[in-house]
């Protein structure tokens, strides 16, 4: 049964599931690592001075990041099969609404900013590997065009991305400590 207004089946549970909560942390250390390693080569690097070690600090970013496609996939099959906790009756339908329309705009992160920084490095004539382990094999060979406007869109999507991480984060302890309600401890505790 899907709940009105919301993209996934509604859960009778007041807890996620241990794996959805193992998938959600995994993702979340995945993503804000990938994150802060991405902000910190696109500003305080330079080809000019720092070289090598820039194009070091841009392949870690891509190989951590990459697993984000992998793991997204899996998240969103098991989101689908395993639905998510109601939100709080003490929630007003409009913010039950802002926090479902939250929730699908981290998802469409999820996926957006890997699949840009792919076609952002294969358009600029580099792979994106995986974990150091194998390259996603390449849709697209070197592409200025394409590039120029990959590389601003990765960029602008990863800007939004860290604003909806915040309030996102920020959403969640409002809930523990104003709201004293059981949204936060869904995602890091199960039932006795």
């Amino acid at each position: 049964m899907t709940k009105k207004g919301s993209f996934m089946p509604a859960s009778t549970s007041q807890y996620y599931t241990r794996t959805a909560q193992i998938l959600h942390w995994i993702m979340a250390i995945i993503f804000i690592t990938a994150w802060v390693i991405g902000f910190y080569s696109g500003n305080f690097l330079s080809y000019d001075v720092d070289g090598s070690f820039k194009g070091d600090v841009i392949t870690l970013h891509k190989n951590i990041a990459t697993t984000i496609i992998f793991l997204v996939v899996i998240r969103l099959f098991w989101r689908y099969t395993h639905p998510a906790p109601q939100l709080p009756d003490t929630m007003s339908p409009t913010m039950k609404t802002l926090a479902h329309t939250g929730h699908l705009l981290l998802y469409v992160i999820l996926v957006a900013l890997p699949v840009t920084g792919c076609l952002f490095s294969w358009s600029a004539g580099h792979p994106a590997p995986v974990l150091y382990l194998f390259e996603i094999p390449r849709l697209v060979q070197d592409n200025p065009e394409l590039l120029a406007i990959v590389k601003p869109l990765h960029i602008y999507i990863s800007w939004f991305a860290g604003l909806l991480i915040v309030g996102h984060v920020l959403a969640a302890l409002k809930h523990h400590f104003v709201d004293k309600d059981n949204v936060l401890n869904s995602m890091t505790k199960q039932p006795k």
